[in-house]
């Protein structure tokens, strides 16, 4: 196990480009497999879980050709998958087995999905049910968890499912299931999720009285995927709350991924205070991308709408350490998904946030953050339970720190933003 320190920064200056968004990366390496025509990714994410989609697509039978950034991959089609002689190894990655699932149970893929000890204690019943009503076999350990295993089954069949939770996951499972269906099967979103799928496959997408409607079936045409990747707005907002609690700080994030249904921790921020501005507004492929400019400020506490928790699931953490920082008592709520994720994030915040020193109260859906604008963070020993969400989060509130202070499992930073640690020695002065 690697033990990082982190020195007290007096504050964070520089520019950094974020690393290759990684749900993205996953979603192209997928569909060009699918694909009947060879794509071309630029800026393909070197992190461990979008190399854990190649490495299984390529157990598939599947061409996928890595040189630097740049990955070649030639589609198979729907029906060009070979049985794997060998199970299909996750990693860490629950995209990679939530959709890679939905994929070869769909084409009927006799094969089994394993994973790596924090992923084989997620549940993956959510999206097996769907799956079993559109007529495809998979069963899993306990009926819920990993090791998955899939068998040939008569064909798909059409569905209509509405979204229980807001997940672009269970979203995309089942709408690629379809992909292999004559019918159209519709998934029905009340709350949008990231709405990566739809735009890569050009998916079908119209408003109803329910909410908006999405289909697919073999009617789909499968683009071929090529484009540049835009950076990991995930891995920006680390950078975001980083500029923005340090006197004196000022960060230049360059190509950031800024699609509408991943950026509402910057409305978040911008509630609390945050001085950012978004600047070169452009587009990569079928993805908005922008800079971004932040400056320290004061900030303030709020109560974010649990209506927005969908939109940041994955920046909830790193908004929990700003919030200390703010001026008052910030309650997040609606966030119970955060105990389904790679550990139970919001337990893991609590503790992380009480090491530190700071006032929190635990809720079932949520944390209530009792912040100061002259909150300073105690030294302390963060565990990070192979979580690289949460190394990152206690990282960025150690920096605050003025003692040094050790973060437990640092290397798990590897599986989203490999270069976390040397950016954060760059940025740091």
């Amino acid at each position: 196990m690697m033990i990082q320190e982190v020195l007290p920064v007096s504050r964070f200056s520089g520019t950094v480009t974020v690393p290759p968004d990684k749900s993205i990366s996953h979603r192209a390496a997928l569909f060009a497999a699918l694909s009947e025509e060879e794509s071309t990714i630029e800026n393909y994410s070197d992190a461990a879980d979008p190399q854990s989609t190649l490495a299984c697509l390529r157990q598939l039978g599947v061409s996928a050709t890595q040189a630097g950034d740049r990955v070649v991959i030639r589609g198979v089609g729907r029906d060009g998958f070979t049985i794997p002689e060998q199970p299909l190894d996750c990693g860490n990655s629950g995209t990679t087995m939530r959709l890679l699932g939905g994929i070869v149970a769909g084409a009927g893929v006799s094969c089994t999905l394993t994973g790596d000890e924090s992923l084989s204690a997620r549940t993956m019943k959510r999206i097996m049910d769907p799956l079993l009503e559109m007529g495809c076999r998979i069963r899993g350990r306990e009926g819920r968890f990993a090791p998955l295993t899939v068998d040939r089954h008569k064909g798909v069949k059409e569905i209509s499912f509405p979204l229980p939770i807001a997940s672009a996951q269970l979203k995309s499972a089942v709408l690629l299931a379809g992909l292999f269906g004559e019918k159209p099967t519709e998934v029905v979103e009340k709350v949008q999720s990231r709405d990566h799928t739809e735009r890569l496959l050009g998916l079908r997408c119209e408003p109803s009285p329910a909410g908006t409607v999405i289909r697919s079936s073999r009617e789909d045409v499968i683009p071929a995927q090529n484009y540049r990747i835009p950076g990991d707005f995930s891995a920006a907002s680390f950078w975001l709350a980083a500029g923005s609690i340090l006197a004196g700080s000022e960060l230049t994030l360059r190509n950031v991924g800024m699609n509408p249904t991943r950026t509402a921790a910057l409305q978040i921020l911008e509630e609390m205070g945050a001085d950012f501005r978004v600047i070169n507004q452009r587009s990569e492929g079928r993805e908005p991308v922008a800079d971004i400019e932040v400056r320290s400020a004061k900030l303030r506490a709020v109560k974010p709408d649990p209506s927005l928790v969908p939109n940041c699931i994955d920046e909830l953490p790193i908004l929990m350490v700003a919030m200390c920082f703010a001026g008052g008592s910030s309650v997040i709520s609606g966030a119970e998904e955060l105990r389904h994720k790679e550990t139970d994030r919001l337990s893991a915040m609590e503790e992380i946030l009480r090491r530190a020193g700071a006032s929190v109260e635990a809720k079932p859906d949520g944390l209530v953050i009792h912040g100061r604008t002259d909150f300073r963070p105690l030294g302390a020993e963060y565990p990070t339970w192979h979580d690289h969400r949460m190394a990152m989060s206690a990282a960025i509130l150690a920096s605050a720190s003025d003692k040094p202070s050790l973060i437990q499992g640092a290397e798990c930073t590897a599986i989203s933003y490999p270069a976390f640690w040397d950016h954060l020695t760059f940025l740091s002065q």
